[in-house]
């Protein structure tokens, strides 16, 4: 049985996956609650996946096969939750990333807030090179592309809808910019979810306020990358909760912003 135990703050049975996943699901979401209200400038949350010697991904080079049943309800669980998914093209490419789906399971909740039935998504390319198929300009919230003044803006616009391609910056994406046009246009629940390039940049550029990471009872050895990389950044987390279920453990950790030297 999927037996999930809250560790800190306080030690506390959340739920039984197994026997009564609806309610363990639901929560979830309580300890996932983002907070209400949500600023007006956004909040950023990153969800990413880690072995126990750090890397990102497993032997196959994508981080969904570290990810079991636990793994599988929680991300089902902040997507539940979230306005919009920002990703990196890459990831949707290795991934197979398609337009996020509407979940039942979450319809009460985002009624009651507001929110559209499904979460957008958001793909962010420097290029401007957009992976095809699987759907990804076909669900029933948009699909924005994040992307550079240099990339071919008249192609993405008739791929994607002229008001879906964000502009931010001339060279690089800058992601301020993008999450600031994101929270200006009501997506303010905003879930990271990788690849670590773009949590890389993320951090960097100060735009993760929290962290959700699931550590996999697995080591893999090998080159893959950990969860962030890029350019040098030092961010500091307190742990909002931390939840043990069989061997996988779940952790949030709040963003304490101070300024990189």
């Amino acid at each position: 049985m999927t037996v999930l135990q809250l560790l800190l703050p306080g030690r506390a049975e959340v739920g039984n996956l197994t026997t009564d996943p609806e309610p363990t699901v639901q929560a979830l979401a309580d300890l996932y609650a983002y907070p209400e209200p949500v600023s007006s400038r956004g909040w950023v949350r990153a969800n990413m996946v880690s072995t126990l010697d750090g890397s990102a991904s497993g032997p196959d080079g994508v981080s969904g096969s570290l990810g079991g049943a636990v793994d599988r309800a929680t991300f089902k669980v902040l997507r539940g939750l979230s306005d919009v998914v920002l990703v990196g093209a890459g990831t949707v490419r290795a991934e197979g990333y398609g337009a996020p789906q509407t979940d039942a399971a979450f319809a009460d909740r985002r009624r009651a807030r507001g929110q559209r039935p499904a979460p957008a998504l958001a793909v962010v390319t420097r290029s401007g090179r957009m992976p095809g198929g699987n759907g990804l300009f076909e669900g029933s919230s948009p699909t924005f592309v994040i992307t550079t003044a240099q990339a071919d803006l008249a192609r993405l616009r008739d791929l994607a809808g002229r008001d879906q391609v964000i502009v931010a910056g001339d060279d690089d994406v800058d992601l301020d910019d993008a999450v600031r046009v994101l929270a200006g246009r009501g997506f303010r629940r905003i879930l990271l979810e990788g690849g670590p390039s773009l949590l890389g940049q993320a951090l960097a550029q100060g735009q993760v306020d929290e962290l959700c990471l699931t550590w996999a009872p697995l080591m893999v050895a090998g080159d893959g990358p950990r969860i962030a990389i890029g350019p040098p950044a030092l961010v500091r987390a307190r742990p909002a909760h931390l939840i043990a279920a069989e061997d996988v453990l779940l952790g949030r950790w709040l963003v304490q912003h101070i300024p990189n030297n």
